[in-house]
């Protein structure tokens, strides 16, 4: 094991590697229970995406580990999941089986830009300043998710705030936004877990992060948030993943020669969510905790073809998605919620191995991982929120031109929940800087390229 990982190499060892590998999997095992009800409202069987969901993340967790040797979990993919459901079937009026088909052609497409260097030519060309803003911007967004989950602060609609035009419709609707009172249980209940993991913090408690969600959990069973199922009633038998098993629809897809156009957008949207949320969370996260060290960037910058544990992490993060679409599920992507584990010292694919083992584990005592409440992770991911805003050291916020791009990577991820958008945000920002400054050379051509087409998405949205 230790020849295999390369621990002491990495500064790590198998028992921190397999705390992290529970501190991640605990706060991404909300996607077991949220990801079938998301999907099985598009008509999916709610319990055979539950199967597919864990297959797909074992398989795609285990390639990342031992393949690439990283600490990062693969799952479907919040966000992409609803997209799936509530725009590509409920909205533009595909079928479920043609969505699946959408899904495996962009994981298709995600291998062909990973293994033909494209993948690597855009994280080449992005400026340092907005790789470290991507990095804040990606700890502000796992907080944000924190905090909502804790349920630290609420969001109010008052009618008596509405504006209105001429014609009397709605044109801006104000929301309040205010902190809890903390009559709320599971406000109070992580409130209590993130003093308790705040404290571990300060004294350098080894296993401050895992413990703080397992002592929260604890203490949840007392204050009625934590749900203790009845063991007498618990059927551990593994439903069948055969309704959504190879369930593709490509004839159905290309049918209509009027949607051909439809089709492709939509693929492309789908694959440039995907690419860029796999990419700002290796930037943010990888660089941040030295897994991918100054070593591993001359090796990803050389000729080698997969010399880089960022390249094979790439081309690992690219299969997920063909194999989820195949056993019935959306796109499947790296979790920024690693960056839990990796704050608790993950280092190695260890980290990652033992999330694929506990995922496969939890096919069998799924209702006994349900027992972990939103409440004990929430401090989890606010913790590790806070380790992540070192990177804003290393912007120059002096500067105008490099501060505007920045604060809109910063501030978009959070607010539209959405790394790419945070992404797409900063790099048009960037681009528009640079021209009007007459400084338009200095850019890679890359980032043109990819600013279009993140201008392109977002009018193909619009309409």
């Amino acid at each position: 094991m230790e020849k295999f990982f390369k621990l002491r190499e990495n500064g790590t060892d198998v028992k921190t590697e397999l705390m992290a590998g529970l501190t991640t999997f605990l706060t991404m095992a909300y996607i077991l229970f949220v990801n079938p009800s998301i999907l099985s409202a598009a008509g999916m069987d709610k319990n055979a995406v539950f199967v597919a969901t864990i297959i797909a993340s074992v398989i795609g967790t285990l390639v990342m580990g031992l393949v690439a040797n990283v600490p990062f979990a693969q799952a479907p993919g919040m966000g992409l999941n609803a997209f799936f459901t509530f725009t590509v079937v409920f909205g533009l009026g595909f079928t479920w089986q043609q969505a699946l088909a959408m899904v495996f052609i962009c994981g298709i497409i995600n291998i062909i830009i990973t293994t033909t260097k494209i993948r690597k030519m855009i994280i080449q060309a992005i400026p340092m300043s907005l790789q470290y803003a991507i990095s804040g911007g990606i700890g502000l967004f796992i907080a944000l998710v924190g905090i909502k989950q804790a349920h630290f602060i609420t969001f109010t609609g008052e009618v008596a705030n509405q504006i209105s035009s001429a014609d009397g419709s709605t044109v801006f609707n104000s929301v309040n936004l205010a902190m809890t009172d903390f009559t709320d249980k599971t406000a109070l209940l992580a409130l209590i877990g993130l003093v308790i993991t705040i404290v571990l913090m300060l004294i350098n408690f080894k296993g401050a992060i895992l413990l703080g969600i397992l002592l929260t959990t604890v203490i949840g069973i007392f204050m009625g948030v934590t749900q203790v199922p009845d063991f007498s009633q618990i059927s551990f038998g593994i439903p069948s993943i055969a309704p959504t098993f190879f369930k593709l629809d490509f004839a159905g897809l290309f049918s209509d020669p009027t949607k051909i156009f439809l089709v492709f957008t939509t693929v492309f949207a789908f694959s440039l969510s995907d690419t860029f949320d796999t990419i700002g969370t290796f930037l943010g996260t990888g660089r941040k905790a030295g897994i991918f060290d100054d070593n591993d960037e001359k090796l990803f910058e050389s000729e080698n073809n997969f010399s880089s544990k960022l390249e094979r992490a790439l081309f690992a993060d690219a299969t997920a998605t063909s194999i989820g679409a195949l056993l019935g599920t959306s796109n499947t992507t790296t979790y920024v919620e690693s960056a839990a584990g990796i704050g608790q010292g993950g280092r190695t694919g260890l980290t990652s191995v033992t999330v694929a083992g506990l995922f496969l584990i939890s096919l069998f005592f799924a209702p006994i991982m349900g027992m972990v409440p939103s409440a004990a992770t929430a401090p989890a991911l606010i913790v590790v929120g806070i380790l992540m805003m070192e990177s804003f050291k290393n912007i120059d916020w002096s500067d105008f031109e490099v501060a505007m791009p920045a604060f809109f990577v910063v501030t978009f991820m959070p607010f539209t929940g959405s790394i790419s958008n945070g992404v797409a945000a900063g790099f048009i920002a960037y681009c528009i800087a640079k021209v009007v400054k007459k400084e338009a050379k200095e850019v890679h051509p890359i980032m043109y390229i990819v600013s279009g087409l993140f201008l392109l998405n977002f009018i193909i949205s619009a309409l």
